[in-house]
């Protein structure tokens, strides 16, 4: 068995409608030239369709794979008892690397790509969360799901979900909810509408600043007539 390398990834930190995405994606060193063959990049530099094609292939690739799911509720909830976005995102990171993790002496490259945070400050949070570290070399870098293929990978793996996710809740309240980005006309329409009637629905991020000040328009709006 060759070098083992695990890139970490999210999609969807920043939106006000719809889920947060983690995804590791753990594979050989060798691996990296299949990827490159395929044309595996940054998400965000890949057409949907591709991406649908690419996330089947790096799945049968990949040693292991792991994706976790942040709905709304979650993040409002661990937001409501002080935790940061960024430190929930570190628990989850965790996990997967723990999940991940092969353990037995295998030596394990782990890249993540860093949040908005420092790098020195992600890394030391991510380090008291990881349960075996004596078999990985822990590397932090911003932007680097342009720079190295396994995070490329979780990177599209990450995306895609974030995207079915998206789909269902499209399926359930139409098109008209956009991207769920906050600088998405489409998404800020739709929440300016339905901010109170599907507030309970678990689509929104209740906690996010954009969904309570469109709250607390549409509040106004109501005084006024």
């Amino acid at each position: 068995m060759g070098d083992l390398i695990l890139g970490l990834d999210e999609a969807g930190k920043g939106p006000v409608i719809g889920p947060m995405i983690l995804a590791g994606c753990l594979i050989e060193k060798e691996t990296e030239k299949e990827f490159r063959k395929l044309g595996v990049k940054d998400s965000k530099k890949v057409t949907p369709k591709r991406r649908g094609i690419l996330d089947k292939e790096i799945k049968k690739l990949s040693k292991k794979f792991s994706l976790a799911v942040c709905y709304p509720k979650e993040i409002d909830e661990t937001n409501s008892k002080g935790i940061k976005l960024t430190e929930l995102e570190a628990n989850h990171v965790a996990k997967i690397i723990n999940k991940l993790n092969p353990g037995n002496g295998i030596r394990v490259k782990v890249i993540s790509d860093c949040p908005s945070v420092g790098i020195a400050k992600w890394k030391e949070l991510l380090k008291t969360k990881i349960k075996n570290q004596s078999n990985l070399d822990l590397v932090i870098e911003h932007k680097a799901d342009k720079n190295h293929l396994a995070v490329s990978a979780a990177s599209v793996l990450a995306k895609t979900r974030r995207e079915l996710e998206m789909d269902k809740i499209k399926k359930e309240y139409g098109n008209g909810v956009g991207s769920g980005y906050c600088a998405d006309p489409l998404t800020c329409k739709f929440l300016e509408k339905y901010v109170e009637k599907h507030k309970n629905k678990g689509i929104f991020r209740r906690s996010w600043i954009t969904w309570k000040n469109a709250s607390l328009k549409l509040k106004q709006q109501k005084l006024n007539f």
